[in-house]
C-alpha cells in the first residue's frame, strides 16, 4: 500500500467560490492545486493498493469548518491519455464543491471528496474497497467518507470495517442508508424556492419538469413531482432506468436522450447526472425558465451562470440544492434521526430563496450569490 500527500497548509478561499469548476481542463492537477483560484486545497492524497488493484484519490479542500466531508466517487474516466489526470482534476472540483455546500448547508464540516479510478462493474472488489478505508482511516479523522456515484451503502459498510470515519452505511451498521433520499428532498425544495421565484407560489402543480438522469436521486425526485402535481418528462443513458420509472409512474414521459429533452416545453430543467449539464450548446437550447438538479459541478465553465441570467433562466445553484444527502449522512455522525435531519434539508427551500434575494439585491447570478454567501461562512469559521 502506496500514498503520495501533497499539503497546501494555506487556508484560502477562493474569490471566485465554485462556480464553473465541473470539467478537468488542459492545465495540470499541481497548476490547478497551487497556482490558480480554483486551488487552495489543504491536502491531497494519492493512494494505490497494487494487491487490490485500488487506485484513488483524496481531496480535502478545507478544513475550516470542522472535518471534510464528501462522498466516493467511483468513475472510469474516458481521458485517452491521461485518466489518472482527469480522476484528480475531478477530485479537486469536487472537494471545493463540497467546502461550499457543507457551509451554506449549515453543517460544521469541511469539503473533501475521495475519487476511486476505475469501472465498478470490473474492478470493484471487497479487497478494494477496504483497501480505501485504509487510506481514509490513515488520515484520523481529517476526511469523513460517503457514497457518491458508483458507490452505494453496501460499499460504505465494507469500507467501514477499516475505517470509522465512514458514512452512508445500512442501518443494519448503524448508518442512516440511502442518502440519495434527502437529496431528492432538498432539490425537490430548491425547486419549489424557484418557483416561487419564477411565478409566485412554491409549487410544481401544472409546470412541465425535465430530469436528465433518473438513477439513485432522480426517481425518487420523480415521486416528488408528481405528487405535487408536475407534468415529468425523463431521460437517462441506463434504458434500465427509465423503464424502472415508467413501471412505478406510467404517467412520466421518457424521451430519447438529454439534448430532445432540454428543446422540448420545459418549465424546469433538472440535471440529475455528471457534471458539466450547462454548456455552451445546451445554454441556448434550453427552454425551460429554471434550472434546479442534482447534479453536481453543472456549470462547464465560468461565465454560463451569467449566459444563463442573461436569458432570463433562474438558475438554483446545484451544491445548494442537493445538499439533502450530505446533511443527512452528516446527521449519521451524531446517532441518525431521520426527522431531524429532514427538517435540516427543508431549509434548504428557506436558503436557496435568501440566495434569490442576495443576486436580486446585488445584481449578480444566483451562482455568485451563493458563493459569497458560503465564502462568508468559511470566513468566519477561520476565525472563531
Amino acid at each position: 500500500m502506496g500514498v503520495t500527500t501533497v499539503t497546501d497548509v494555506r487556508h484560502t478561499v477562493s474569490v471566485d467560490g465554485p462556480t464553473g469548476s465541473a470539467a478537468p481542463d488542459s492545465s495540470s492537477a499541481l497548476t490547478t492545486l497551487f497556482a490558480s483560484d480554483q486551488g487552495g486545497h489543504e491536502q491531497v492524497l494519492l493512494c494505490q493498493d497494487r494487491a487490490s488493484g485500488l487506485k484513488a484519490v483524496i481531496a480535502i479542500h478545507s478544513t475550516a469548518l470542522g472535518p471534510a466531508l464528501g462522498g466516493t466517487r467511483f468513475h472510469a474516466y474516458a481521458s485517452e491519455t491521461r485518466p489518472e489526470e482527469a480522476a484528480v482534476m475531478d477530485a479537486l472540483n469536487l472537494a471545493r464543491g463540497m467546502s461550499y455546500k457543507n457551509a451554506l448547508a449549515g453543517l460544521d464540516h469541511g469539503g473533501g471528496k475521495a475519487v476511486i479510478i476505475g469501472d465498478p462493474e470490473q474492478i470493484k472488489t471487497e479487497e478494494l474497497l477496504l483497501a480505501y478505508g485504509r487510506f481514509v482511516a490513515s488520515l484520523g479523522g481529517r476526511y469523513v467518507t460517503a457514497c457518491d456515484v458508483g458507490t452505494y451503502v453496501a460499499d460504505m459498510d465494507v469500507v467501514a470495517r477499516e475505517c470509522p470515519w465512514t458514512t452512508g452505511r445500512s442501518p443494519e451498521a448503524g448508518g442512516a442508508g440511502d442518502s440519495s433520499v434527502l437529496t431528492a428532498y432538498g432539490v425537490f425544495q430548491g425547486m419549489r424556492a424557484s418557483a416561487q421565484a419564477s411565478w409566485g407560489a412554491p409549487t410544481l402543480r401544472g409546470r412541465r419538469v425535465g430530469i436528465a438522469g433518473v438513477g439513485k436521486v432522480g426517481h425518487h425526485l420523480v415521486a416528488h413531482l408528481l405528487e405535487d402535481g408536475a407534468e415529468v418528462v425523463v431521460t437517462d443513458v441506463r434504458a434500465e432506468s427509465v423503464e424502472r420509472v415508467r413501471a412505478r409512474h406510467p404517467e412520466v414521459t421518457a424521451v430519447a436522450d438529454t439534448d430532445a429533452l432540454i428543446r422540448s416545453d420545459l418549465d424546469v430543467y433538472a440535471p440529475c447526472a455528471l457534471g458539466g449539464a450547462l454548456d455552451d450548446a445546451t445554454v441556448p437550447a434550453l427552454t425551460a425558465r429554471v434550472v434546479c438538479g442534482a447534479a453536481n459541478n453543472q456549470l462547464a465553465h465560468p461565465g454560463v451562470e451569467k449566459d444563463l441570467a442573461d436569458r432570463g433562466i433562474l438558475y438554483a445553484p446545484d451544491y445548494v440544492v442537493n445538499a439533502g444527502g450530505v446533511i443527512q449522512v452528516a446527521d449519521e455522525l451524531h446517532g441518525f434521526d431521520f426527522d431531524r435531519a429532514k427538517a435540516k434539508a427543508a431549509k434548504i427551500f428557506d436558503t436557496t430563496l435568501a440566495i434569490f434575494d442576495r443576486a436580486q439585491a446585488d445584481g449578480i447570478p444566483p451562482a455568485a450569490a451563493a458563493d459569497r454567501l458560503a465564502e462568508q461562512r468559511m470566513a468566519e469559521g477561520r476565525r472563531a
